[in-house]
């Protein structure tokens, strides 16, 4: 049997769920761990991703939560036999290295998407250039997002952005309701590209940046790119692995 470590939310559906499993199961430590089992949503799950990052110690969420993308049912009776059978995905986040109005710059890292954000009620102007090439002189916008394919299917499909296979080598870029160009829905990059946002009119029109949980006001120029020096492993379901939602949820009407 595998040394598992039991992590919940503060949901009292996961609470119950964790009391449940280690009722059935030895458990250990997080750190004396060899694999993580995460109750709760897919917040909690990218919770765990982040204070995990680089354990090397692979994740197995358990959906007890309002949203469960990244996490597999709860099925307490068998959980040795599904760890036994499921299937490693790998992913890489994000890293956004952000400059604010005369505050120095910032790091932090995404696995689902860095999104710049309009703060006051006026659109933001931002110009996008991607490996040092000015694709777009101004998007006048509320926002844009880089999207990872994991993260696909969060934000960036609210905002009306492509579904990307897993494992797929790309980022979606995705604006969020642009006023011009009007037309312009977005792009499919490369997920060696490096992308810069730099913020026109940054003190009429404020523009946060958000990686994941971090939310960083009065950007003013922005970098993303795939950081493949860091990396986490999470578990899924043989029969219910993540290459098959994100295939299935480009069917769903």
């Amino acid at each position: 049997m595998p040394k598992i470590a039991f992590l919940s939310s503060t949901a009292p559906e996961a609470l119950q769920a964790k009391a449940t499993l280690e009722a059935l199961y030895p458990s250990v430590a997080p750190h004396d761990a060899e694999i993580l089992i995460a109750l709760g949503g897919d917040g909690f799950m990218l919770e765990t991703m982040h204070t995990s990052l680089d354990s090397h110690i692979p994740i197995y969420g358990i959906h007890c939560g309002s949203v469960g993308f990244l996490m597999n049912e709860l099925s307490p009776h068998d959980l040795i036999s599904r760890l036994e059978h499921a299937k490693a995905s790998p992913l890489y986040p994000l890293e956004m290295i952000v400059h604010q109005n005369g505050q120095g710059t910032t790091k932090a890292l995404a696995f689902n998407e860095v999104s710049l954000l309009r703060e006051t009620r006026q659109a933001a102007k931002i110009q996008i250039d991607i490996d040092g090439v000015t694709r777009l002189q101004e998007l006048v916008c509320d926002g844009i997002l880089v999207s990872t394919p994991a993260g696909s299917t969060a934000y960036n499909l609210s905002a009306h952005g492509p579904i990307l296979p897993l494992g797929s080598p790309l980022l979606a870029m995705t604006p969020i309701s642009a006023f011009r160009p009007r037309r312009w829905k977005g792009a499919l990059l490369p997920e060696t590209a490096h992308v810069t946002f730099t913020v026109l009119e940054p003190h009429k029109r404020p523009v946060s940046a958000v990686a994941d949980f971090t939310e960083i006001r009065d950007v003013t120029t922005v970098s993303i790119s795939q950081c493949k020096g860091h990396s986490v492993t999470l578990l899924f379901d043989h029969d219910h692995h993540l290459e098959e939602r994100i295939l299935r949820e480009q069917f769903l009407e």
